[in-house]
């Protein structure tokens, strides 16, 4: 445990910042599964899907969660599988 009053307000903030990072982690890989499980079942609800799952996506890169070019990869692939499932 550290002893320094600085070094226990910072532990405190990490604490606070893995729960909001990994429950936003969390979301954003639930709203990919489900335009997955869309895509794959032939929803109609997969457009819509793909906009959450790619607005999601976005704002996991934004915070820094995963990496810029993992994101455009990510959407990337979302996006060619919603072609490929509408044709």
């Amino acid at each position: 445990m550290p002893i320094i009053k600085s070094a226990i307000e910072r532990a405190k903030t990490n604490v606070k910042a893995n729960k909001r990072n990994s429950a936003q982690l969390s979301t954003m890989r639930t709203t990919v599964k489900k335009f997955e499980t869309a895509v794959t079942a032939h929803d109609e609800k997969a457009a819509d899907l793909y906009v959450a799952a790619s607005s999601a996506v976005d704002k996991a890169a934004s915070k820094g969660l995963i990496k810029r070019n993992k994101a455009a990869r990510d959407k990337s692939r979302m996006a060619a599988r919603l072609a490929k499932a509408n044709a």
